[in-house]
């Protein structure tokens, strides 16, 4: 049998793990769908030049704004 490491963020119990960290996952993704739609909006509002100095291409900037906020 194997040995394995506990902390006090690993839950003992596995089958009462889904149950305390679907709350955590489910706000952790929202934050996570918050900031993508956030960093699209000032990426939709750089002009050429910010462009340019970003690094970024009008074909890049028009790949992630055309992306849906959950990818």
């Amino acid at each position: 049998m194997e040995r394995t490491l506990s902390s006090g963020l690993v839950f003992e119990n596995t089958a009462e793990q889904p149950k305390a960290a679907l709350p955590l996952r489910l706000l952790a993704n929202l934050m996570l769908w918050q900031r993508r739609i956030s960093s699209r909006h000032q990426l939709a509002r750089l002009d050429s030049r910010l462009l340019a100095d970003a690094g970024i291409s009008e074909a890049q900037r028009y790949e992630e704004l055309s992306k849906p906020f959950w990818r």
